[in-house]
């Protein structure tokens, strides 16, 4: 049987369009198998480090570096159990996000579609102080501040005090602000809702800003399919 030829650093790291050191600093990092070395301290790689390394590079486009370093170590640690509860966990997480914008969207939708942000009944009867705002919109009044000082906000000010004062657009604004955050947008990415929904009802923004976090969804979707598949075939050919 014809011996497997040995692999330099430069192979793997032209292979996976990688520098040499970061070849290097995978085999350091686990994510690759145990590399043997020359008598004069040279590594020899294999044609199973370079599986390895295609394989890691996949899993990181879909699950992340960190979490494709400990799926990657699970394997040569001969624990695929645990290689395999650390992509369902990213699966699992990836799930939860997706469920989380459907439901952000719906009551992005319904938000931006009120005249009131409170609704019949809840409208409130005058403006309120920020202390009331945080309180309806279920975060703290230094979290409007920041807001506000983002150019996402702005409240009247009373004469006199100069106290901020929070009408029901500035309610409906807080609110959408509020939510979008918890979805994990930045607030770069925020003021462009807003200044829609400030506009003639607009809500053009809203929509391209769910649009594009639902592509990017599909496309981490797409490559955690190919990570896991690249997965299947090393784990099954390496035989831990």
């Amino acid at each position: 049987m014809t011996a497997e030829r040995a692999l330099r650093p430069v192979d793997l790291a032209r292979l996976a369009g990688v520098s040499t050191q970061l070849v290097r600093d995978y085999a350091d990092a686990g994510v690759l198998p145990p590399v043997e070395r020359s008598p004069s301290g040279y590594r020899r790689f294999r044609p199973v480090h370079a599986r390895a390394l295609l394989t890691y590079r996949a899993l990181a486009r879909g699950f992340g570096p960190e979490t494709a370093r400990e799926i990657m170590r699970a394997v040569h640690a001969d624990d695929v159990p645990e290689a395999l509860a650390l992509v369902d966990a990213a699966h699992a997480e990836l799930h939860a996000r997706r469920e989380a914008l459907r439901a952000t969207a719906e009551a992005l939708q319904a938000v931006a579609g009120e005249a009131s942000v409170d609704g019949p009944g809840l409208r409130p009867r005058a403006p309120l102080t920020v202390s009331e705002a945080a309180a309806r919109v279920g975060v703290r009044p230094s979290a409007l501040r920041v807001w506000e000082s983002a150019g996402l906000l702005a409240p009247a000010r009373e004469r006199g005090t100069h106290y901020r004062r929070y009408g029901a657009a500035d309610l409906r604004d807080a609110r959408m602000i509020s939510l979008l955050r918890q979805a994990g947008y930045p607030l770069a990415q925020i003021r462009p809702v807003i200044e829609d929904l400030r506009g003639a009802g607009g809500s053009e923004a809203l929509r391209a800003a769910l649009d594009r976090r639902t592509r990017d969804l599909t496309q981490t979707s797409r490559a955690t399919l190919e990570g896991t598949s690249r997965l299947h075939a090393y784990v099954t050919d390496a035989g831990p």
